[in-house]
């Protein structure tokens, strides 16, 4: 039932840098990305395109109609989601068309093959994914080099809303367009099927194509990728699974021609094997219509391949009391964190998708939460490992697993398994008591409900994902109606019995293999790994959820309700500002356009400034400790308790200006929410527990930012560009070795009583009852002191125009090296609108380079430009030019990135280069304005700031216009005037300077000629 999949993610999604609790939502696909602002009941008189009159049935031949099985659920019993309409052309194409405006006036058409790097020869490693490749560069319609540009004058952003993926099973053609129109419809069905029936592939296409794909794979290697290829090796031994990476090897790629492309197409690129599916503000009759128009001709006169035999996990006989061990490897990779996984293999076998076996697992998914739920309590004592997980999952139709995923802490790997396999040998000794069954049913029950809230804001983009998902996976889809239906029928067997029998089958299976990656050469061996998987362990029953009697009602009050200053409307929309006698003041937008979702933030204190730089180790430890060390004498623990079954968040950030709480919760729960908020500013709570394990975090995974040029990049390129200021460094662990919990106390305690607080709410809620909250919770707290004009003036400089090339240095592979340059900008909502059109000229910036580096000299896959502007700061505004690419071509990016800037100071961009970045950028803002979180965002500190108010009514014109010369204007300001920094990643001992980057470049004067 995959649309709502109970087969899709059923483990809790544990981020180690936040250290978090284990969180065991059932994260069904019907989890939609941003909503928009749409009346969910209104149906307009008319789509953007028209309705034709009844005669277009006649001409849609192959629309299975109401009384017919729609092909996705033959052989399954869940009720058919009747808002999809399918057909099935009688070449054996499939496809699946439906009617959504979530976002208004776009549509998401996705084009699934049913074929990846599985169905390779040993020869065409990488084929499904160089094919991908190549139906972008040239095909029936497209000229070379045509698509992308035609998609952009659709409004389409390359990477974005024009894209493609390949994985194990499956290739995937994703086009999101925006402002529909019948002749764009009918346009991108002609493009996408001259795409995928007759790409032109010939040798010059392949010989272009394919340099990019090296650059693809080299930003792929280092020790993550050695990891991911042990892990995949070790596990599906003797499957194919083992070795088909998609990006293929260099071997394979290097000998493909276009003859060797058009074997592997025609053999998999056939209608019979190809589903078309399009979503959005269409008439699905219409698209209906198209489809057939453009595929129904679609025929091969070779026979059809069969899809090959994936293979089995095999491995040693079954002994008579225990699951055998198979493959162990020990893999050294001295800058990865010590990890440890053990999977228990199952044979995949495709089953009817139906209630039943629905039921069966989210029986499973139960008892699954509940084991993790209880590693995750051993982990918090900080005893052997920092987490632990236990994941059932269908791999890629090879083989139905369970992880058993741990971090040692130390050295002592033997102690951390044992502790995890004796928390799972409780599991499976005894069955749970009630309330743990009860605590994690809870959490999902919340989870249904409130998808069920939101499904007339779910975007179409998402239901067109989640149809690819269940046609991968070979299951089906359902509405969010029958996903919580099935869940409550299924309540009366989540009880000890059932939730103890799922448990013994997660952990029953042919064979066990693992994989032990551990930085020491000398700290284990297969010999000593299989000693330790087959020790006996005892059960320890000591991490069982306990429940402490707690709910909202019983927590202490914040103070005295404090009294409403002003109240009044802001003049946009019926937002309205409150401002309390305490000074703290509250923007409310209350509106019914995503029904039963609030979005929330809270903004306090001045972020980064109000850090010196001793205090460095404890900024970035706060992110991730802040909000679990607790509330009052509420612990970490205490907080899960008391949120179970809650739709409530506690996302903690610390921005350039000004830290920050986030949450998006629902109707129900927004008072709560509140409360929690306020709480941890006027109590906040200091268990050490959740500092020393953030600590212990930072310090085991510190190596591994050396372990590749992006790593290099994400540790230190925040630093670099504010003139190597310390508050911005990533601590190690000499740094880190002097943190105490004592010393984080000191340092946020009174960074949580400091700065004034701006409290934002938008979305469905009661604005009387939210305003009722606000003066017992924010209104309560005591007067803030404001922060000092020192630490308001704290705001780091851009590195001086003389600064020399800065060359850091990573330990990856030696074919690796990352390229920087930067250029300072601005700052401050009087130059918001400058900074939008800043962003159109940077979007030229990135197509020019995108266009050189990758296209045109295959020197890099993904090259990027960004601009960032502070809304709230004076200054400190960039535009970052980067790249990942081979040591050799540092040179050439530089010297790209500096002629491109150094043109669009002299020559104005053409018309059609303003448009292809102008329209997608414009369409970007356009979606993106139609949900509550994104008008929030643009609101922030418009109580201190109103022209904020102002700046969001022309946010959409400023994204909708420019022109030419102003924008030659804006290169001159901030391109022209001073040099960039430079940066430079590449591997130890490889010699950069200015001066052979100088003699290098000379040798190379050719390039971008």
């Amino acid at each position: 039932m995959t649309g709502n999949s109970f087969l899709l993610n059923l483990y809790p999604p544990y981020v180690l840098k936040m250290i978090r609790t284990w969180l065991c939502l059932f994260l069904i696909s019907i989890i939609g990305p941003a909503p928009v602002l749409a009346d969910p009941s209104a149906e307009p008189e008319t789509s953007s395109l028209e309705d034709l009159n009844t005669e277009r049935d006649s001409y849609v031949a192959f629309l299975q109609g109401e009384d017919e099985v729609p092909w996705l659920y033959e052989d399954s019993n869940i009720p058919v989601d009747r808002d999809w309409k399918f057909g099935r052309i009688d070449n054996g194409l499939r496809y699946a068309v439906r009617r959504n405006r979530v976002p208004p006036g776009q549509v998401s058409i996705r084009v699934r093959i049913d074929a990846g790097s599985l169905h390779e020869n040993n020869d065409e490693q990488g084929y499904a994914h160089l094919l991908e490749h190549l139906v972008f560069r040239e095909s029936k319609y497209f000229s070379t080099g045509e698509a992308i540009l035609t998609w952009q004058r659709l409004g389409a952003t390359f990477g974005h809303d024009t894209n493609a993926s390949t994985s194990p099973t499956q290739t995937v053609y994703n086009i999101d367009l925006p402002n529909i129109s019948p002749e764009t419809l009918e346009n991108s069905f002609m493009f996408l099927s001259g795409m995928i029936r007759d790409p032109v592939l010939n040798d010059n296409n392949v010989s272009a194509e394919v340099p990019i794909v090296l650059a693809e794979m080299r930003d792929q290697g280092g020790a993550s990728q050695r990891v991911i290829e042990a892990t995949l090796g070790t596990l599906f031994e003797g499957q194919l699974l083992s070795n088909r990476r998609p990006i293929g090897t260099e071997e394979t790629l290097t000998a493909a021609t276009g003859h060797s492309l058009e074997v592997f197409h025609k053999r998999w690129y056939r209608p019979e094997n190809t589903v078309v599916i399009a979503v959005g503000d269409i008439d699905p009759v219409q698209a209906a219509i198209l489809i057939e128009k453009y595929f129904s001709d679609w025929t091969l006169a070779e026979p059809l391949t069969a899809q090959p035999n994936f293979g089995d996990p095999t491995g040693p006989d079954r002994t008579e009391d225990k699951i055998p061990i198979g493959k162990l490897t020990v893999l050294v990779e001295p800058d990865m964190p010590r990890s440890l996984t053990y999977a228990i293999m199952r044979p995949w076998r495709q089953v009817p998708d139906t209630v039943a076996y629905n039921q069966g697992l989210m029986i499973q998914a139960i008892a699954q939460a509940i084991v993790n739920r209880r590693l995750e309590n051993r982990a918090r004592e900080g005893e052997s490992f920092l987490f632990a997980q236990v994941l059932q999952e269908d791999i890629s139709r090879s083989a139905d697993v369970t992880l058993v995923s741990m971090a040692p802490l130390e050295d002592d790997w033997k102690l951390a398994l044992s502790a995890v396999r004796s928390v799972i040998s409780d599991a499976l000794t005894a069955p749970p008591n009630q309330d743990e069954i009860d605590r994690e049913v809870a959490e999902f029950e919340s989870f249904f409900v409130s998808e069920l809230e939101q499904k007339s804001v779910m975007a179409g983009v998402r239901l067109a994902e989640n149809l690819v998902q269940a046609v991968d996976i070979r299951e089906t889809v359902a509405t969010p109606e029958v996903a919580l239906s099935i869940f409550r029928d299924t309540i009366p067997r989540f009880n000890p019995l059932e939730i103890f029998a799922a448990t013994k089958t997660l952990f029953d299976g042919e064979v066990v293999r693992g994989i032990y990656v551990t930085p020491s050469q000398s700290e284990a061996s297969p010999q000593t790994f299989s000693l330790a998987m087959a020790a006996e362990v005892q059960p320890d029953a000591n991490f069982r959820s306990t429940s402490r009697e707690l709910t909202f009602g019983s927590l202490p009050p914040i103070g005295t309700a404090g009294e409403i200053k002003d109240r009044k409307l802001i003049g946009l929309a019926d937002i309205e500002q409150i401002e309390f006698a305490n000074g703290v003041s509250a923007i409310l937008w209350s509106n019914k356009d995503e029904p039963g979702r609030v979005s929330v933030k809270v903004r306090f204190g001045a972020g980064y400034r109000e850090f010196e730089a001793k205090d460095a180790p404890y900024l970035s430890l706060g992110e991730i400790a802040l909000v679990p060390s607790g509330i009052g004498d509420l612990s970490e623990n205490d907080l899960d308790q008391l949120l179970t079954g809650r739709k409530i968040e506690l996302n903690f950030a610390i921005e350039e200006d000004v830290f920050s709480f986030e949450a998006q919760t629902r109707s129900a729960d927004v008072e709560d929410q509140l409360y929690l908020f306020a709480a941890k500013l006027a109590n906040p709570g200091w268990d050490p527990s959740p500092f020393l394990r953030a600590k212990a975090a930072a310090e085991i995974g510190y190596d591994s930012y050396s372990s590749s040029p992006a790593a290099v990049i994400a540790r230190d390129l925040e630093f670099y560009l504010r003139n190597s200021d310390s508050r911005w460094i990533t601590p190690g662990p000499d740094l880190l070795s002097t943190a105490n919990p004592e010393g984080f106390e000191q340092v946020w305690d009174p960074i949580l009583k400091k700065g004034p607080v701006e409290v934002l709410v938008f979305g469905d809620f009661d604005r009387e009852a939210v305003l009722e909250k606000l003066k017992v919770t924010f209104g309560a707290l005591q007067y803030r002191t404001p922060s000092s004009p020192e630490v308001q003036d704290r705001i780091p400089k851009f590195p001086s125009e003389d600064t020399p090339l800065q060359v850091t240095y990573h330990r990856g592979d030696r074919d690796q090296a990352a390229a920087v340059m930067a250029w300072p900008t601005g700052g401050g909502s009087a130059g918001l609108r400058e900074a939008r059109q800043l962003e159109i000229l940077v979007e030229i910036f990135n197509n020019r380079l995108m266009e050189a580096l990758r296209e045109r000299l295959g020197a890099s896959y993904s090259p990027q430009v960004i601009s960032r502007w502070p809304a709230n700061l004076p200054r400190g505004g960039t535009i970052v030019a980067l790249a990942q690419l081979d040591p050799e071509d540092i040179p050439i990016f530089f010297t790209e990135s500096q002629r491109i800037a150094d043109d669009l100071i002299d020559t104005a961009v053409s018309d059609d280069e303003l448009n292809r970045a102008l329209l997608p950028l414009r369409e970007l803002y356009t979606r993106a304005a139609t949900s509550n979180m994104f008008w929030l965002m643009q609101l922030e500190n418009a109580s201190v700031d109103p022209t904020r108010i102002a700046l969001a009514r022309t946010l959409l014109e400023d994204y909708s216009q420019a022109r030419p010369d102003f924008l030659q204007l804006l290169a001159r300001k901030y391109l022209g005037p001073r040099s960039p920094l430079r940066l430079a990643v590449v591997p130890e001992g490889h010699a950069v300077t200015d001066t052979n980057l100088s003699e290098v470049g000379r040798s190379r004067e050719f390039i971008g000629r």
